[in-house]
């Protein structure tokens, strides 16, 4: 997200499963995937539909990927084409990677489901006022904790420049110190749905303590490394002074778009990592969704079998009045995850997207049959939303649902 930009949306969750988009005028999906296991027939009509810089997506089947594709340009204006190992941002697709690391700490007796923030974080933050210490993790992934969604306060720590007086992990502490001195929770925990950004976050400091390392550590050699996801990294997406991989863009109120390959200005602030700052390529996205997608069939076992299924398990049901383009009118939360039900598919399935509101990332798992879908564009908001529903529901309906009888 752009720090001068008057409203900046951090993360979006989910997808917006009210408004499905008109497909009539898209090509028929019936040979979606060309005979090389590609998807650039099926992406390139809706990217030009969208008018989106790139696309990508692929489309995991019992553990393997049945087919992948990525089409456009890395920059509008320049001529360089994306490639299917080109990364992409995960925006808010990433909690569930920090609640699965949390499921970790759970199987080895290090955290329970019900530890609060006081008995983690009490040590190291001793004035935690009694409400915000009974906080559970539980309650933190599921976004049940009482604490809000990006305000106004809660920004101007993300963007504070006293972070640059701290390591990235004790500034995560700063910052959960400084908000639990200004502020009481208005809602009580446990009985509200609230999408908080800060609650990954300290859901973040909370592993950090309890493993006595940083997250950025944990989440490459507890997740990244052993699930072989060889591209992916934190941060934006781009090397310093190249344009090697998929740019994200950002648009203002006057719709200027702007590139933003690097720097600050090029992806959230890394004090709330947790809540999704990663990026990868779209094989390497399908293969996490096919491991959530197993649910424990196949390893590396990261976790044990029923820890994922309390992850993927809905906690709350979520009613969000005007949502914002990623963000369901309806639905329900997991730790991670939503459940949505799309026109699509015969019941709800793992869903989320995530944007630091320069680019667009969408997942979606279906445990029963064992399939996941990813979309990415690196281009924010209705249009980027709409062409990934789009994708996402071809590759469903192709691959993963019966055909209907002709």
């Amino acid at each position: 997200m752009h720090p001068s930009s008057g409203a900046i949306i951090l993360e979006r969750f989910m997808v917006h499963v009210a408004k499905v988009v008109a497909l009539a005028g898209l090509v028929a999906f019936s040979n979606a995937a060309r005979a090389d296991g590609t998807l650039s027939d099926l992406l390139e009509p809706i990217r030009a539909q969208y008018q989106l810089p790139a696309l990508g997506a692929a489309i995991v089947k019992d553990g393997k990927i049945v087919a992948q594709g990525a089409v456009g340009v890395r920059v509008l204006g320049m001529d360089i084409p994306v490639t299917q190992e080109d990364r992409f941002h995960l925006g808010s697709d990433g909690k569930a990677m920090t609640a699965t690391l949390a499921g970790m700490l759970i199987d080895e007796g290090k955290l329970r489901w019900d530890s609060t923030i006081g008995e983690v974080l009490g040590p190291v933050l001793p004035d935690l006022k009694p409400k915000f210490a009974a906080i559970t993790l539980e309650q933190l992934l599921s976004h049940t904790s009482g604490i809000p969604s990006d305000t106004e306060d809660i920004m101007k720590l993300y963007f504070s420049s006293d972070a640059f007086d701290y390591t990235l992990t004790a500034y995560r502490l700063h910052m959960i110190s400084e908000w639990n001195a200004a502020h009481d929770l208005s809602v009580p925990s446990g009985s509200a749905f609230q999408y908080s950004n800060l609650g990954y976050a300290i859901a973040g400091a909370m592993i950090e303590q309890a493993w006595g390392k940083p997250w950025e550590v944990l989440i490459t050699t507890r997740i990244f490394e052993p699930l072989g996801l060889k591209s992916a990294g934190l941060g934006p997406q781009a090397t310093f002074g190249k344009y090697d991989a998929a740019v994200g863009h950002s648009v203002d109120a006057d719709g200027k778009v702007t590139p933003r390959p690097w720097g600050l200005s090029a992806d959230g602030p890394a004090v709330v990592g947790p809540a999704g700052i990663a990026h990868m390529n779209v094989a390497d996205f399908a293969t996490w969704a096919g491991w959530n997608a197993g649910e424990g069939k196949r390893g590396p076992a990261l976790v044990k079998p029923e820890t994922l299924k309390r992850l993927h398990q809905a906690h709350i049901k979520t009613e969000i009045p005007h949502p914002k383009p990623g963000t369901p009118k309806s639905g329900s939360y997991a730790c991670g995850w939503g459940l949505s039900h799309f026109d699509w598919t015969d019941k709800p399935v793992l869903v989320h997207t995530g944007s630091n509101s320069m680019n667009l990332a969408m997942i979606v798992v279906d445990v029963e049959h064992d399939a996941g879908i990813v979309a990415v564009t690196n281009f924010p908001g209705e249009k980027a939303d709409a062409a990934l529903v789009a994708v996402s529901k071809a590759l469903y309906t192709q691959y993963v649902k019966a055909k209907p009888a002709p």
